[in-house]
């Protein structure tokens, strides 16, 4: 069936109907988007996809809308909004029209479910309160992020509503563009981290092709006797430590503490390796100028660890 028409509710929006649009405009770049509460178009019909107004929720009718009792609930009983109801029939699409390989498909459709989209129906759904975060970060979430380019209240010219809208669209599609690229290359990141560590064998240093994504990819393959990392970086070389955890700073193994906040011939003098460069004063990377250098470092800091 063609789609011809993208309709959801006039007036003030929110970040739900805009990230549906984000991903129902991607499929459908030719469909008119039509921001209406008139009866006559908030009704299923053939050619357009209704969401976030009408108060029904029909896939095969081709309308998402979850303020209805009983309103759309995920299969843990978490409600949905109109965006993760979109995204749950029109996500893997979207995903293919962005060059997600197949293989990569459902993992992708799954973790930008989980970590994006269903925070998004919770907060639109009141069922989380940003306040948890704290006073400091309660107002920078996606949705209150996104709901402060609406009009201000006083702003009364003609069409300022949907100004914004389209304003807003391009702000939230680059958003969600942006993750789900992240996301993929996540993904190809992996494959050559794994191979990275098979050829590592038992030493304590991966070496990778250059700067990528990896303790996701060590973690799963149990690869816990690996303390640092070295890789090209631009013109010289980097050494980083494992973090133990994505929201911790805590590390598998520090570097020496000789070496911290030294630069350039203070750090050649306390580490004995020509070539040393930089050491972060919280201990968790250096560079150095070539790979020798960087793996000397990495056998230091590895000699350090064991002692």
């Amino acid at each position: 069936m063609t789609i011809s028409h993208l309709v959801t509710h006039s007036g003030g929006f929110h970040a739900d109907e805009l990230l549906s649009t984000v991903i129902l405009s991607r499929l459908y770049p030719d469909a008119e988007l039509v921001r209406t509460r008139d009866k006559s178009w908030i009704t299923p019909a053939e050619g357009r996809i209704i969401y976030d107004v009408g108060g029904e929720f029909d896939a095969g009718a081709g309308i998402f809308d979850h303020h209805q009792r009983p309103n759309p609930l995920r299969p843990n009983g978490q409600p949905y909004s109109s965006f993760g109801l979109i995204w749950a029939e029109f996500g893997r699409d979207y995903l293919r029209a962005q060059a997600v390989p197949e293989k990569d498909l459902e993992q992708v459709h799954a973790a930008f479910d989980e970590d994006f989209v269903r925070p998004v129906d919770l907060l639109d759904n009141g069922a989380v309160d940003t306040a948890e975060a704290g006073s400091l970060f309660a107002g920078l979430t996606l949705p209150v992020l996104l709901e402060s380019l609406k009009p201000v209240f006083d702003d009364r010219s003609e069409g300022a509503d949907d100004t914004a809208f389209h304003a807003a669209l391009t702000v939230a599609r680059a958003i969600v563009e942006a993750r789900i690229r992240h996301k993929a290359a996540k993904l190809r990141a992996a494959d050559v981290v794994l191979t990275a560590i098979k050829d590592a064998g038992t030493g304590r240093v991966l070496e990778l092709p250059m700067g990528m994504p990896f303790r996701g990819a060590v973690e799963r393959a149990g690869a816990d006797h690996l303390l640092f990392v070295v890789h090209p970086r631009n013109s010289d070389w980097a050494l980083t430590t494992i973090r133990t955890g994505d929201d911790t700073f805590e590390t598998r193994a520090d570097l020496p503490a000789a070496w911290a906040g030294l630069t350039d011939a203070a750090l050649e003098q306390a580490s004995g390796v020509k070539g040393a460069k930089f050491c972060h004063n919280a201990r968790f990377l250096a560079i150095a100028d070539s790979r020798d250098a960087i793996l000397k470092l990495a056998e230091l800091a590895v000699a350090e660890v064991a002692e």
